[in-house]
């Protein structure tokens, strides 16, 4: 029997390099090795975007379309939406009445997030509580996460360990499946992300790419062609190393300065465009069967909740409450 790998996503819509080489590009692999649920956690988004919900449904559609886009295969990999399975809500409601508020407040992303955007309220605290649901709902063994991610992971293997010690033996311990990867950098060389807008997208056309590409930050000193370049400060050379494959042969005439900012670029252009072709090739054709989309969401959700529902079945009957 295989392990049971859970990974999620915020519909924050068409997702851009930072996103497809962070975590679906990883996904696309595990999904060969592990049974997927890949989770598209429109519950989560509500913590910071209730006042504005109507744009939730078409984010959730643009996000599910690069999935597929980018290799995802339903047929290997049940790809759903969170509220879809109402298991996670219930887990969640359990898990609040035996998890001291202290775990939730120790959570290091919870006093950030919660001073950046101004969030107070009762969901947001209990964010990682619903994200330990959403993992154990599954039993599910493994979480492809950032280092970042790991004290989520950590909440719940602990809550896992407190059920189970209450209730008896329910639940898995599951581990973080770190992803290696480098921090994508955005055009302004901050690491992208929408909220700075400064990612390049998936969906995003060839013509738009370089448009993005040419205003591209580099190594402040070099002012012109002929000065000589630090590549490994360079936002620039960061993509190359992931989209240009003999990138070694860029650092000498960079470093002597015979390679210019706007030549590297062209090149950069050139080859990001030409790896992403086949998937933008794919993502246009999904663009044109929303209902096929739809109809994959339903499918992976249906798959979800007959895992999920039979995870609640043995917890409500180890919690006695198997009305």
């Amino acid at each position: 029997m295989r392990e049971i790998v859970l990974s999620g996503m915020q519909p924050t819509g068409q997702l851009h390099l930072g996103n497809y080489e962070g975590a679906l590009k990883n996904w696309v692999r595990l999904q060969n090795d592990y049974d997927m649920y890949c989770c598209i956690v429109d519950w989560h988004a509500l913590t910071s975007d209730f006042e504005d919900t109507k744009m939730i449904r078409n984010r959730i559609i643009q996000m599910a379309t690069d999935y597929l886009a980018a290799g995802l295969d339903p047929d290997k990999c049940a790809v759903f939406v969170q509220s879809q399975v109402k298991e996670h809500a219930e887990l969640h409601l359990l898990f609040s009445m035996i998890t001291p508020i202290s775990w939730l407040e120790r959570v290091p992303s919870y006093k950030d997030k919660a001073e950046e955007l101004g969030l107070d309220s009762y969901g947001f605290l209990g964010y990682p509580l619903l994200q330990a649901a959403d993992i154990l709902v599954y039993r599910a063994n493994k979480v492809p996460v950032g280092k970042d991610q790991l004290p989520h992971i950590e909440l719940t293997r602990e809550v896992a360990r407190r059920f189970n010690y209450l209730y008896g033996d329910t639940f898995p311990e599951p581990e973080g499946l770190l992803t290696q990867f480098p921090v994508i950098p955005g055009i302004d060389g901050r690491k992208m992300s929408k909220s700075y807008g400064n990612d390049i997208r998936i969906a995003d056309s060839p013509k738009e790419t370089a448009a993005k590409l040419v205003r591209m930050f580099t190594d402040p000193q070099k002012l012109r062609k002929g000065d000589p370049g630090r590549p490994e400060i360079c936002p620039v050379y960061t993509l190359h190393q992931i989209y240009t494959p003999d990138h070694e042969n860029i650092i000498g005439p960079c470093r002597s300065g015979a390679l210019g900012c706007v030549e590297d670029k062209k090149r950069l252009i050139e080859n990001l465009n030409k790896a992403l072709q086949p998937i933008r090739d794919k993502r246009k054709e999904l663009e044109g069967r929303e209902d096929f989309v739809i109809d994959v969401l339903k499918d992976g959700a249906r798959r979800a909740r007959e895992r999920a529902s039979g995870v609640m079945e043995d917890v409500r009957k180890a919690m006695s409450i198997d009305w």
